[in-house]
């Protein structure tokens, strides 16, 4: 990351523009760590709602991401990506846990079957 008053200093001296974007969280220390999470589902008919994710480290330490704050749409065999942030950053991931919400109190629960998922660092791309 980059401490907010030397943003400029450290991204300016590249000669090709550049894109900035700064994403932070609103607990101390405020930074976030990003992850790519891909899924592909096989449910037969579609779902929509939110994907919480907590990741555990070997030894036991957790860490849950923020939901989104927009549904994705789930269809069977399609690939949905969704960036996702944590607070802390852990190295070596020992279990990766999936919440699936719709947000709604009335109706019946839904299950999300997944065929195939990755989670991919954007903070460490070679993790």
């Amino acid at each position: 990351g980059y401490h907010a008053d030397r943003w400029k200093k450290l991204l300016i001296p590249y000669s090709s523009p550049i894109k900035a974007y700064f994403d932070t969280s609103d607990e101390d220390p405020f930074c976030m760590y990003n992850y790519l999470l891909d899924i592909t589902t096989w449910n037969k008919s579609i779902r929509r709602g939110f994907v919480k994710v907590k990741i555990t480290d070997y030894a036991g330490n957790t860490v849950e991401s923020q939901m989104n704050s927009e549904a994705s749409t789930f269809q069977q065999y399609k690939r949905v990506k969704i960036l996702t942030g944590f607070h802390r950053d852990i190295e070596k991931i020992a279990k990766i846990s999936l919440t699936f919400s719709t947000k709604t109190l009335i109706g019946p629960k839904h299950k999300l079957r997944i065929l195939q998922m990755k989670l991919k660092s954007l903070n460490n791309p070679k993790r």
